[in-house]
């Protein structure tokens, strides 16, 4: 499945692209953003793309191989004015984009681990060469704290209820797999 970003064509007219603007991307994705404002920008303009998501980046070298205007970054976010002050870009930008969130192709791979649909590792890390698993944090987390994290950032009414399955799974073996996960909430 092609990931569709929503409201693209708004955030991009409220950019405002000018033919030799400098505009950054700071969440690339599969280039949708990025692939809109160079379509507005002329040959002077310019697109520095960030991704947390060493696969996203892998994604554009290939798409975008061709394509000078655009810099691509390995680099979450929250580093963009260190990211922009070691490119050669001029510090001052004409605007900036964010589309926060899971973009389809990481919910769609079962490898990367966000979704139960298709069992895969339970990973769930926007760039799986940093920080803790979700599987090294199920199989560590208090039950209090996975009925918390349960409530609070899935909505869940039977939080608690899901914990403690989930604890009692992983007294019998570590959890490892999505399905595990689907499993044990059951």
């Amino acid at each position: 499945m092609r990931h569709r970003p929503v409201l693209m064509e708004q955030a991009v007219a409220c950019l405002r692209p000018r033919e030799a603007g400098v505009y950054v991307d700071c969440t690339f994705g599969r280039g949708g953003y990025s692939r809109r404002i160079l379509d507005a920008i002329g040959e002077r303009g310019r697109v520095l793309a960030l991704d947390v998501d060493p696969e996203a980046i892998a994604h554009g070298r290939r798409v975008f191989a061709a394509e000078p205007r655009l810099l691509l970054r390995h680099s979450n976010y929250a580093r963009v004015a260190q990211v922009l002050e070691e490119s050669p870009l001029p510090r001052r930008v004409d605007g900036m984009v964010f589309d926060l969130g899971v973009s389809s192709p990481q919910l769609d791979d079962p490898s990367r681990g966000f979704s139960f649909r298709h069992n895969g590792p339970l990973d769930m890390r926007m760039n799986p060469g940093q920080g803790m698993s979700a599987a090294a944090w199920v199989n560590t987390a208090e039950p209090a704290e996975l009925a918390r994290v349960i409530r609070e950032f899935g909505e869940e009414r039977s939080a608690g209820l899901i914990a403690a399955r989930i604890e009692r799974a992983r007294r019998d073996k570590p959890i490892s797999m999505t399905g595990e996960v689907a499993e044990a909430c059951s």
